[in-house]
């Protein structure tokens, strides 16, 4: 298993990163792509300064996307035209760099389909934490990107997510906790950590009828595919 999107900074996982670590390595996760937060959503703040370092980042060896960035019309923490802006220019650093865009999209399909579109970014990125249905699902997928499904497919409230899920082609998913957010059930209400991407991975797979050895076998190959990750 591969945790393709998790937040593991000293703010959230401080002291007892190794054991974190640890529990998740011994459930068969055997990658974690833990991003970058501050700067790529609330970019009303952002300076030149910012972007210039950003860029900087961007080459370094162990960096193996852009983001996350993207458009949030649930919090509006910048207005639109700003954040539509910035995610013009972060998808024209990764294709600059070479790397996946990594896109949080929250109410904002429409828009972001349309910067993606425009940007031409294409199989090199992925919509983390997908919260769309089938017809969101479609228009990414339709743009070569992959969907990349948290703790919330195991939701009560996600049937239309679920529904996602089940759609979209085995070779194009992939799983994430998003932690310390969005703890999947049986562990709501606690700190989300990457050990708990295998119940993710379990929902998926009844989801698609298939074992769970196999989503976690495709799931895998597609997190290191786009990311460039060596294998185990």
């Amino acid at each position: 298993m591969i945790d393709s999107h998790c937040h593991l900074d000293g703010q959230y996982f401080g002291a007892d990163r190794a054991e974190v670590l640890a529990r998740a390595r011994e459930l068969g996760v055997t990658a974690f792509v833990s991003v970058g937060v501050g700067r790529g959503l609330d970019v009303a703040a952002m300076s030149e300064a910012d972007w210039d370092e950003l860029a900087v980042l961007a080459r370094r060896p162990r960096v193996v996307g852009v983001g996350e960035t993207g458009l949030d019309y649930h919090y509006d923490h910048s207005p639109r035209d700003v954040q539509i802006a910035a995610y013009h220019r972060f998808a024209a650093l990764a294709r600059t760099a070479g790397l996946p865009l990594v896109s949080h999209v929250r109410d904002a399909h429409v828009d972001a389909a349309e910067v993606l579109r425009t940007e031409n970014v294409g199989a090199a990125g992925v919509i983390h934490c997908f919260t769309g249905g089938v017809d969101e699902a479609r228009v990414y997928l339709d743009l070569g990107h992959c969907l990349s499904f948290s703790g919330i497919l195991t939701f009560k409230n996600a049937d239309a997510i679920r529904a996602a899920a089940a759609f979209a082609p085995l070779d194009r998913i992939l799983i994430e906790t998003d932690s310390p957010y969005l703890a999947p059930i049986p562990h709501r209400g606690k700190r989300n950590e990457p050990a708990f991407v295998v119940e993710t991975l379990k929902v998926l797979a009844g989801l698609r009828n298939i074992s769970v050895a196999d989503v976690d076998a495709a799931t895998t190959t597609n997190a290191r595919r786009l990311f460039r990750l060596p294998a185990a």
